[in-house]
């Protein structure tokens, strides 16, 4: 995944690439079972664009941390004013060095096809998590949608999901359980559990 490519992009991303339907946000917000208190990871926070529907849901009392990899597309999520329940870190998921089970929570929005070795990916994700915590990769287009788009993208062409029974695999082996794709027209949801 290339750093580079983002943080170019930074500055007209919100105008030019990422949801601005409302609507379409928080319907997808609504689907995750995020309890109010909870402890988030939110990796590839971008522009910051799920943040505020991810607030929602825990509440006041909650914490939510959003990692990226790319500094400008941080800082503008940043610059956004969030609120003080909310940590930034800059770094790559897979060289993090965040603590075990620190997690109730981890979600993926808008993020998933740009990891390029997904398998250490998601070792990472189940190691951050707490026992029976959920994991949540979702996009609010379909995945054939967003495969397409990526595929005309040069510098992005190899950036795709996988398909829903390799997506099931790389899960499992990674030590995930009750999995669930919803594979819909509209949005891609896929939700897991830390198995015990």
């Amino acid at each position: 995944m290339s750093k580079d490519f983002f943080n170019a992009r930074a500055a007209t991303w919100d105008e030019n690439v990422a949801e601005k339907d409302t609507a379409k946000l928080r319907a997808m917000a609504g689907q995750l079972d995020i309890p109010e208190g909870a402890e988030v990871l939110d990796i590839g926070t971008g522009t910051g664009v799920f943040v505020p529907f991810l607030l929602e849901k825990i509440g006041q009392n909650g914490r939510l941390v959003c990692l990226d990899f790319a500094e400008a597309m941080l800082k503008i999520a940043m610059d956004k004013g969030f609120g003080e329940n909310i940590e930034y870190i800059c770094a790559d998921i897979v060289d993090s060095s965040l603590p075990d089970e620190s997690f109730d929570v981890v979600v993926c929005y808008s993020v998933f096809p740009h990891f390029e070795n997904k398998p250490k990916v998601l070792k990472e994700i189940n190691r951050v998590l707490r026992k029976q915590g959920r994991l949540y990769i979702c996009h609010t287009s379909s995945r054939h949608d967003i495969n397409e788009i990526h595929s005309n993208i040069p510098d992005v062409c190899t950036h795709l999901f996988p398909e829903n029974a390799e997506t099931c695999c790389l899960l499992e082996d990674a030590g995930f359980e009750e999995i669930s794709i919803d594979d819909a027209e509209e949005y891609y949801l896929v939700k897991a559990r830390k198995a015990e």
